[in-house]
């Protein structure tokens, strides 16, 4: 059924085939008839930005055109009796003439090119999906230097450190011998943005942690 739009040179004509688009791709539902070449060949210019869904759709057709008739521009106005014929000076176009809308010829197979086309703008509309960075779990062994060292202010120096990506778990103390416990403690890291390695080289071992803590170890590493 064709669909048709009157006064599309004013701001309340533009407003209604605004309204009309929501939602929509082309005049017809998802595919490019020959409704959206009449009322292309209505609009005297691209919609303004405050007609968002009409312009997205006059992009589209003009898209379409451009493909089906390489060397015409965007803006280019098409007679709703013929097919597209002539461009505005100083560019020209051949393409065949025909007495009515109904013999218009744009509607053949698509070319490769075309529907790579196509895809690569339905591509465009789709909002890229953000990659989510793994996480995992890991349990450390925080050793002392002696028995004398004082475990709570060993692990409130473990606690201490901050790091985005970084989040400290449960933790215990076990013993080890001659009455020397070691603080095993779980965390959470993002992997992308903590190295185990650079967290035990750069800030578990070096001052002023090393006050309290002679050494680490990793007991497991999994993945979540």
């Amino acid at each position: 059924m064709a669909v048709t739009f009157s006064d599309l040179h004013t701001e309340s004509g533009l407003k209604s085939l605004d309204e009309f688009l929501s939602g929509k791709t082309y005049i017809s539902g998802d595919e490019l008839t020959k409704d959206d070449i009449k009322v292309y060949a209505s609009v005297l210019e691209k919609p303004s930005d405050s007609f968002t869904h009409a312009a997205t759709w006059y992009d589209v057709v003009s898209s379409h055109l451009a493909l089906r008739f390489p060397g015409t521009a965007q803006g280019v106005k098409f007679s709703v009796k013929s097919a597209p014929a002539e461009v505005a000076a100083p560019a020209k176009v051949d393409a065949p003439a025909a007495d009515d809308d109904d013999d218009l010829d744009l509607f053949g197979d698509e070319t490769e090119e075309e529907k790579k086309a196509a895809e690569e703008r339905e591509a465009a509309k789709k909002p890229a999906k953000k990659k989510e960075s793994g996480k995992s779990s890991v349990l450390l062994d925080v050793k002392p230097w002696d028995d004398e060292t004082d475990m709570k202010k060993l692990e409130e120096t473990v606690r201490s450190i901050e790091l985005p990506g970084l989040l400290w778990g449960a933790s215990k103390l076990v013993a080890v011998g001659y009455g020397i416990k070691k603080l095993q403690i779980m965390m959470t890291i993002v992997d992308d943005l903590v190295s185990v390695d650079t967290l035990i080289e750069e800030r578990l071992t070096v001052e002023p942690c090393n006050e309290y803590i002679q050494s680490c170890d990793i007991v497991a590493f999994n993945k979540i």
